[in-house]
């Protein structure tokens, strides 16, 4: 903020410089308060953050799925002198998988925002009156007995079959960053985010439980989060070199 109000920048580079740069057409002031990006940035952190992090505590309690998420990692990658890039996406099936299993088996939220009935409707045996307020429980979905095969497992390989590329789900079997004309319009966004950040982690460090325990604990908040939060050891595994430039790179930027 400060290098855009001392003119330090003046093109927006990334999505942050978006949000700052926005201007009222009325009067040319700032469109958002500095809180309101802020928030704006919470929200397209929060997600992912939670999605990777419940993603990588199934994995290391089963780490067949972590050899698999590596090779895959290195073998489009081809280096350990590069970080992951949002163009090796589409040749990451096996990351996007874990990625859209944690979204599945753990929904960001318990339900999806409201939604009004205009009119009367049955919807799977069920009236619906108009004017009713809907939700849908992401849960309930997602964790369907009659939709999915050990529904309360985690299994990245029952969404290979998919072939997708993004953690959208038209059919309603879980909800992401819901659906419908009045969906999440940043699901390319969050799909992008959520899969770097756990092909990122993945990539970064050899990953193991803590010594002294046998497996990670996967109970869950109220809110849907994890119980407790993720501590494994991480043992970096690239040329050093990448570490530092992305240390240098988060220096420079905040």
């Amino acid at each position: 903020m400060q290098r855009w109000e001392y003119g330090m920048r003046k093109e927006p580079e990334d999505l942050l410089d978006v949000f700052i740069s926005l201007k009222d057409i009325s009067y040319g002031d700032p469109l958002l308060s500095d809180e309101e990006v802020r928030a704006q940035v919470t929200t397209v952190v929060d997600n992912p953050y939670g999605a990777a992090e419940w993603a990588l505590s199934e994995m290391l309690n089963q780490p067949e799925m972590l050899r698999r998420a590596t090779e895959e990692v290195d073998r489009v990658v081809g280096s350990k002198d590069r970080l992951l890039q949002e163009s090796d996406i589409p040749h990451l099936p096996y990351i996007i998988a874990c990625a859209r299993e944690a979204v599945r088996l753990h929904p960001v939220a318990p339900s999806n925002l409201p939604h009004v009935s205009i009119a009367d409707c049955t919807v799977a045996g069920y009236f619906i009156s108009r004017g009713s307020s809907i939700l849908l429980s992401r849960p309930g979905l997602g964790r369907n007995p009659a939709v999915w095969d050990d529904p309360l497992g985690f299994d990245p390989d029952r969404h290979l079959a998919d072939n997708r590329r993004d953690l959208a789900e038209a059919d309603l079997r879980f909800i992401s960053f819901t659906t419908g004309r009045r969906g999440c319009t940043g699901v390319g966004l969050g799909s992008n985010v959520t899969v770097m950040l756990l092909g990122r982690l993945v990539q970064g460090f050899t990953w193991s439980i803590l010594q002294g325990m046998e497996k990670i604990d996967l109970s869950e908040a109220k809110s849907l989060f994890k119980a407790t939060p993720l501590y494994a050891h991480a043992k970096p595994r690239l040329n050093p070199c990448v570490y530092f430039s992305l240390l240098k790179s988060m220096s420079y930027a905040s």
